[in-house]
């Protein structure tokens, strides 16, 4: 594929192309997308019109949107910051030990 287009170098790859370059390798493109995560944003007479994302990453934009998800992410925080919470490791060795029969849960806060 012959894509020449100026991109931004960070953590995540941002290509910049003309809407008629997608169109000639869209195939390319979301296969692009897909397995290395890159993301498109496409141009008409180079103003940017349209992006290309991943879905998986689309669908969460879009849970984000919710404002009952943005609620719970709130609380969550909230009660993170209020030492409400502890680390994975200890809660699965908690669930481990229930399962085995030995009940003994430490919390310190």
């Amino acid at each position: 594929m012959a894509l020449k287009a100026a991109s931004t170098r960070s953590s995540t790859m941002v290509q910049r192309l003309p809407i008629t370059q997608a169109r000639i390798n869209l195939g390319a493109l979301v296969k692009r997308v897909h397995l290395n995560k890159e993301y498109f944003i496409l141009e008409k007479d180079g103003i940017p019109v349209a992006a290309i994302m991943d879905v998986d990453e689309f669908e969460d934009y879009l849970e984000l949107q919710d404002p009952r998800v943005r609620a719970i992410i709130k609380k969550g925080h909230q009660e993170y910051l209020a030492g409400k919470s502890r680390p994975a490791e200890e809660l699965l060795r908690e669930l481990q030990q229930r399962k085995r029969g030995k009940v003994t849960r430490r919390r310190s806060a």
